[in-house]
This record gives C-alpha cells, structure tokens and sequence, in this order.
C-alpha cells in the first residue's frame, strides 16, 4: 500500500579507513572541536524533526565507535556494525539491515561521515526540494574553477567545459525501494545518485554551498574547524 506520510531515515556510511589523511586512526574518528569528526553531522540529523532515524553503518570490528558516550544524540542514533569494503557496500548493507522497519517509499538520505559541518538548512532544503519529485536528488554546487584534464604526467591535455557541471555533495535522498535497487545492480559507484542513473533515471541537484566540506585531507580538518567555530559564533 502506498506511504502518503513518506518518513526520512538518515544513514551514515562510516566504515572506511580514510586513507588520504595519512593517520592510523580513521578519519571519522579524528578529532574536531573537543569531539569526534563524525560526531558534527550526526548531532545535527539527530537535531533535524523531519529525520525519524539515523543509522551509522560501521565495519564488524570497530571498537573505537564503544569508546565515545553517543547517549547525548537521544533514540533516533542506531549503530550498525555491518560495513563493507566500499561506500556502496556500506549503505546497501545498511538497507538490507533496515529492511524490516522502512516501507519502500519511505525517503533515505546518505550523508558522508566526512563532512561535519553539514547544517540544518541544508537537510530542510534538500527534503522540501525533493518532496514532490518522483526520483529524488541531491546535494551540489556549480563547479566554479576552470577545470583541466591531464594526462599520467600531469600535463594538460585540454581544459574541459565547466557549463552544467556540479560538484556532488551529500546528503544525497532517494526512495528506499529505488536505492535499494539500484544499488544491488550498480555496486561499483562512488555515490548513490550514480547508482540510480545508471538504472536510466535522472537525479535532482538541490544547491547547496562550499561550506558543506568533505573531509579529505589533512588541511580541510582545520577549514571544518574554521567554518564550525564561524557558524557557531
């Protein structure tokens, strides 16, 4: 039977190492602000009244998730400690471990366990721009910088076209039949909107802005610092 009251559950793929940062401790873990990294994006959709639930997807041996109080973040934080190898793996094991309590049209957002300084405007915009669309959408911002392609010894081969060209963000919201699918089909993507264009359908970009940074390396931990502290302030 159809879900006229759509819920909005929220999962956090937070299974990998973080590799590019080049520390021994996972990124999501990495200190920010007196707090763990992933701690900043988890508060604020817990915060968020439109989101039911939010569900962490962490690998089967992680044990540094047990070392921090989470009791704060109230009911609606689930730890699932079903991760994969890859992102896609991650949130496909999630959905599969939510199967019993989401209905197929009920919206999931994914949301990037590196990029804590998503706001809550950026939530509420991303779930009333989608409301009425039949495939869903997500996160972006237009690509400013004048972009090259280059070739295995970096030297330009040709600058590329920036027209119609967005930067992909998170959270990123579809139905959860339709992601779910998608991604059984499609597990070598790098995000979810990949998997439900390769299904033949066309994602929504809802525009967000540069201060919803992914964490990738060592210096962006101190741009997150800077942005959170201003925001706060």
């Amino acid at each position: 039977m159809q879900n006229f009251h759509p819920r909005h559950y929220a999962i956090v793929p937070a299974a990998g190492s973080g590799s590019r940062m080049g520390g021994a401790q996972p990124k999501q873990y990495l200190e920010l602000l007196g707090k763990p990294l992933i701690r900043h994006a988890l508060e604020v959709l817990c915060a968020t009244p439109e989101i039911d639930k939010v569900f962490v997807v962490l690998s089967v041996g992680d044990a540094e998730w047990g070392r921090h109080d989470w009791s704060a973040l109230g009911p609606k934080l689930v730890p699932l400690f079903c991760g994969g190898a890859t992102r896609a793996d991650s949130v496909l094991s999630g959905l599969r471990a939510i199967a019993g309590e989401a209905e197929q049209t009920d919206w999931v957002l994914v949301h990037d366990a590196a990029r804590p300084c998503l706001a809550r405007w950026h939530i509420e915009k991303l779930i009333h721009g989608l409301a009425h669309d039949e495939v869903g959408g997500l996160l972006a911002i237009p690509v400013a910088d004048t972009l090259k392609r280059a070739d295995p010894s970096r030297h330009v081969l040709e600058t590329v076209p920036r027209d119609s060209l967005w930067q992909a963000q998170t959270p990123q919201m579809f139905r959860y039949v339709m992601l779910r699918r998608a991604l059984e089909a499609a597990t070598h993507v790098t995000d979810e909107a990949s998997a439900i264009e390769a299904a033949g359908l066309h994602p929504k970009l809802i525009e967000g802005d540069a201060t919803n940074l992914k964490v990738t390396y060592p210096l962006d931990l101190h741009l997150a610092e800077w942005i959170l502290n201003n925001r706060e302030g």
